[in-house]
């Protein structure tokens, strides 16, 4: 009997945020950032695998990390790894993966999941993701999941949704692109908002649909290599036209301006791991707060610290509170926690100074 199910990860970002341990040549996914034994990637291959067959995956990235995808997914063919040409957002990544599965599979659903997400609960995770293709089934829906929030972020999206009833799937009333704190802890205190995890399940169909209605000239684009897809002539067709797509969210372009579109509050646990200090809600502090990966530690007076070295290096602090040391085999950072958000600027400062080998 065929699995009609599908998962989709994207897997194109730089994970600047995440410099110096994370560079384009080698993004955050491809990282074992948590120091768990594998790469994010890896761990988020395996969390689909467990209730999606390994050749029901793709995996869309850009051109340059296909060596990477194949060594860290040994599992998949190179036909399942869906190269970008260009970087662009994920509106066309989506649209293409779409065109591709339903091709291969006009009954297929779809599950698009962030490749860099930090999600323990496997158990949890499944079972609202089967939940989600079985919803997926009713309409034209368009099923995403929210996490209940913990603290008034400013980062994330958020989802208003009904929650008087008691229901496991509800109706989105609005999203919110990261608010200020103000209006954030708003949300917070009213009780009806989830941040949004940028996962999403939908029909093929659906998800194509939506596209033609509301974005005709993308889809059009797209349509034009129908014939090509999940051939060998798919490449240069995308090399030729990729270029072409607008380079938009599938958020701003189709999630915002759907009817149909459903929430369902989410079970499992879940970080996205956005900067440096994410690390501090998934991993131990040692006795003197201090988050220590891939090192051997020796705090002198020293409190609330991050440290991330390469090949298990021995660090001795002194004197230092909540401080972020973090390297690679060229770059030591050691700055404020409080400017974890300047993360960006700071590598484009060294980019400038030194040259793009430390991008």
């Amino acid at each position: 009997m065929k699995n009609h199910n599908y998962a989709v990860i994207m897997a194109g970002g730089v994970g600047s945020r995440f410099w110096p341990v994370s560079k384009q040549s080698n993004p955050k996914q491809f990282q074992d950032i948590l120091g768990s034994g594998k790469t994010l990637i890896q761990n988020t291959f395996n969390r689909l695998n467990r209730f999606i067959p390994a050749e029901n995956i793709l995996v869309l990235t850009n051109a340059i990390y296909k060596d990477i995808v194949m060594e860290q997914l040994p599992e998949i063919s190179s036909s399942q790894v869906v190269l970008e040409p260009i970087m662009r957002n994920t509106a066309p990544c989506i649209l293409l993966a779409a065109m591709k599965i339903h091709k291969m599979d006009p009954d297929a659903r779809m599950l698009v999941a962030p490749s860099d997400h930090w999600i323990q609960e496997e158990d949890l995770f499944e079972q609202d993701m089967c939940m989600a293709f079985e919803e997926a089934e009713k309409g034209e829906r368009l099923i995403t999941f929210g996490i209940k929030p913990h603290f008034p972020n400013t980062g994330y999206g958020y989802i208003q949704y009904d929650h008087n009833k008691t229901e496991q799937v509800y109706d989105v009333q609005r999203f919110t692109e990261k608010p200020d704190f103000q209006t954030a802890q708003s949300f917070l205190n009213q009780g009806n908002y989830l941040w949004n995890s940028g996962i999403f399940v939908w029909k093929a169909q659906t998800i194509l649909n939506k596209f033609e209605k509301l974005l005709p000239d993308m889809f059009r684009l797209f349509e034009i290599g129908q014939e090509f897809y999940n051939k060998p002539h798919e490449t240069n067709f995308l090399r030729s036209h990729y270029q072409y797509a607008e380079n938009i969210s599938i958020d701003y372009a189709i999630i915002e301006n759907s009817e149909e579109v459903m929430v369902i509050p989410a079970s499992f646990s879940w970080n996205d791991l956005g900067t440096w200090c994410s690390l501090e809600d998934e991993l131990p502090g040692d006795a003197e707060s201090n988050t220590v990966v891939n090192s051997r530690f020796i705090p002198v007076e020293a409190t609330g610290n991050i440290i991330r070295t390469e090949s298990n290096k021995v660090v001795l602090v002194d004197g230092l509170k909540d401080y972020m040391i973090l390297e690679n085999d060229e770059v030591l950072l050691i700055v404020p926690k409080e400017k974890e958000q300047q993360i960006k600027n700071i590598r484009n400062e060294v980019i400038e100074r030194y040259g793009v080998q430390f991008a």
